[in-house]
Parts: structure tokens; sequence; C-alpha cells
């Protein structure tokens, strides 16, 4: 999913300029200076001048990707990320790469115990008017959806973030300052064979960037993939997943990334993609490293029912919210990959987390670009 993109041929021109370097081992020293010096000569003629039709880009995204002429270096990592979304992971498990690298490589994913998983929304009669808990915007696509990918840039005020517990959810949650989600959530309302026949079961599928997740080692973020089987009943789970009320629930593996502070909101991008028969993928690109982990699409079949994505900054796990600096606005776009080239439709009231932030909705825009279809929308407290 490429809703960062620069010129499109330029992009291209550069994807097959480096795609020789794909196999080659990120060791040497040669290799990577000429790709650097490639992609701070193509940052030097992005700076030159925005492209013409970035005037018809939503503000997020030209918040993103256009780059001012005093920072070349900023657009030639802006380069480097184009290049790294033409790359799929090499296979299963977790990924790393590395400015100015082009070639993914393999590392380790970690196994550890949650500290907290997150929620299915808990609706109440009296409940606050706060983002989440069922109360987001949610793209609703023309056909099903194989990729998604979501940035929530800064517009202003941001300057700190606590999550703080939410009584309806039991006050629980990973609490304290710093501590947040970047969600990307399916719809909840469809059933697949991994229901087992289960009458009322739902499938739901969360993309989760977590700042702080493991009981040990503390304090460390994580990328991973977590799986709902809702409504499944009272009989016990499949082996390997977690009984949690009517509901089972399980993750991947997790891939270890950086903590990155609230203020490097907008320097982030989430993304997830299914595959039918094949993997579903979580990648996080931050300023100078992309992180990614893969896993089977067949543990939900969750591609052959996607077709709503929520995506937005919430609290960390347990029904948490995410409280913001007083006087913050953050602009959230979301883009899709439906294969339709059209626009999604933008559903209020169709969020599918129990985490909450404390802003309030602005209203929802649709845009399309270059075959790609997404909403955008402000909000602020």
């Amino acid at each position: 999913m490429k809703i960062l993109k620069h010129t499109q041929a330029h992009v291209a021109n550069q994807a097959a300029l480096f795609s020789s370097t794909q196999t080659t081992q990120s060791g040497s020293a040669s290799l990577r200076s000429a790709i650097k010096h490639g992609f701070i000569a193509a940052g030097l003629a992005a700076a030159v001048a925005v492209p013409a039709w970035s005037a018809d880009l939503p503000g997020a995204v030209v918040g993103q990707g256009a780059v001012t002429k005093a920072d070349p270096d900023s657009a030639a990592h802006a380069q480097w990320k184009a290049v790294m979304k033409q790359y799929s992971t090499p296979g299963e498990g977790c990924f790393h790469a590395s400015y100015p690298n082009v070639s993914w490589e393999k590392v380790e994913c970690s196994r550890g115990e949650p500290r907290a998983h997150n929620e299915h929304p808990h609706r109440t009669v009296n409940e606050p008017e706060v983002v989440g808990n069922g109360n987001d915007y949610a793209a609703y696509a023309k056909g099903l959806i194989t990729s998604a990918a979501g940035i929530a840039s800064i517009v202003k005020g941001v300057t700190s973030e606590k999550s703080v517990g939410v009584p309806a959810f039991g006050d629980g949650g990973i609490l304290g300052a710093n501590e947040y989600t970047l969600q990307i959530n399916t719809n909840d309302q469809e059933t697949t064979s991994a229901c087992a026949g289960h009458s009322g079961c739902h499938v739901w599928q969360q993309f989760v960037y977590a700042t702080d997740y493991f009981v040990s080692p503390a304090h460390t973020a994580a990328l991973f993939i977590e799986y709902w089987l809702l409504d499944w009943g009272s009989s016990s789970c499949p082996s390997g997943w977690n009984q949690y009320g009517s509901d089972c629930w399980k993750n991947s593996g997790y891939g270890e990334v950086p903590d990155f502070g609230i203020t490097e909101l907008g320097n982030l991008e989430l993304s997830a993609g299914t595959t039918a028969g094949g993997k579903d993928s979580i990648t996080l690109y931050g300023p100078s490293d992309t992180y990614a982990l893969t896993g089977n699409d067949s543990v939900l079949d969750i591609s052959s029912v996607w077709n709503k994505a929520e995506f937005n900054v919430f609290g960390d796990a347990g029904g948490s919210e995410a409280v913001f600096s007083s006087g913050s606005t953050v602009r959230v776009t979301l883009g899709l990959g439906d294969g339709s080239a059209a626009a999604p439709s933008c559903l209020a009231n169709a969020g599918t987390t129990g985490e909450t932030n404390n802003l309030s909705l602005g209203a929802c825009s649709t845009w399309t670009l270059f075959g790609t279809g997404g909403i955008q929308f402000t909000e602020s407290n």
C-alpha cells in the first residue's frame, strides 16, 4: 500500500534502479554508499520543487510526502521508504531494513506474555464522547481489502500523551506516559471457516504497534497481529487460544521495535496486508528503519471477508484511553488497496476496538490518488 507516493514514475524508476541489490548482502560499505548517494540525489531533485499534482493530495499526504527545498536528506529518506514499499518480505517471520539498505533482513521474532490484550468495544448508554470504543470512522471498501496504510500526523499541540484506565474496562491496560497503540482493525461481523461452525461466531483481526506490551522485558515496544473469535460460545477455545468470556483470542509472534515518543507520531506509518492462501503482514515505517512481521492468513482467513478498516492512535491495550495534551490536533489518513481504484465510503460509529483517545472527531472526507482510495479526518481536544 503506497499512500505516501512521490512522482509515480520517479518512484518506479527508483525501484527498478535498485532492484538488482535485493539479493546483495547489506554489509558492503561501497554498495551502501552508492545507494545512499542515489537516494540523496533523488531527494535533492524532489526538494527542488513539489510535484504539480501534490496540490490535489489530501493535506496529511502532502504533509508527509512533500519535502521543503531546505531538507534533501528527508527527501532521500522518503525516496527510500517509497522503494521499500515495492518489496514484500521474503517469507514468514520478522524482518528489518535500515536506511539506505533496500533488502529485508530476517530477524528473530519474540515470544512473551503480554501485560494486557486489546479489547472489543463495550458500549454503554452514557459513555463519554471520545474517539474509539466504536465511536470512530471506518473506510468501507468497494471490494475486499488486500492492503491498508495509516498515518496520524500532528497538526498542532501534541506535546505529551499518557494512557489511562477506563472504568468500563476495569481500569485495565498498560498505563503511563507515552503508552499508546497504533491500530489497523478489520470489520468484526463476518464468519469464516475459523469459526468451525459455532453459531454466532465472528472473526476480527487487529494489526498493532504498541509502545509497551510485554510482562518481561518491560517497556519493550512490539509489532504484532491479534486474532479474535468473537462470540465463540461457552465451549473451550481451540488449542493455543485464550478464553475471554465467550470470546477467544491469541497473538502472533512479536517483532521488537523502537519505543517511539508521541511527538514522533507523524514520522510513523503503519500498514497491513492480507493474501488469500498466503501471508498476512504488518509493517511499521519509521524515520530511518522499517519493521515487518508476517503470519498465515489461514489463522482467521480474514482475507475472504475484510471490507472495512479502522485506523487511529489509542490507549495501550485493556480498553485504556490515550490522553493527549490540551490543544492537540491530529490528522488521520487511511488508504486502502481493494483492486477497485475507487474511493471507499466513510462510515461513522464503525470502529471495532475498545481502546480510545481523548480527542473529538471532525468531519470525514474521502480521496483517490493514483489508483488508491482512502479517508481522512482530524480529531482534536
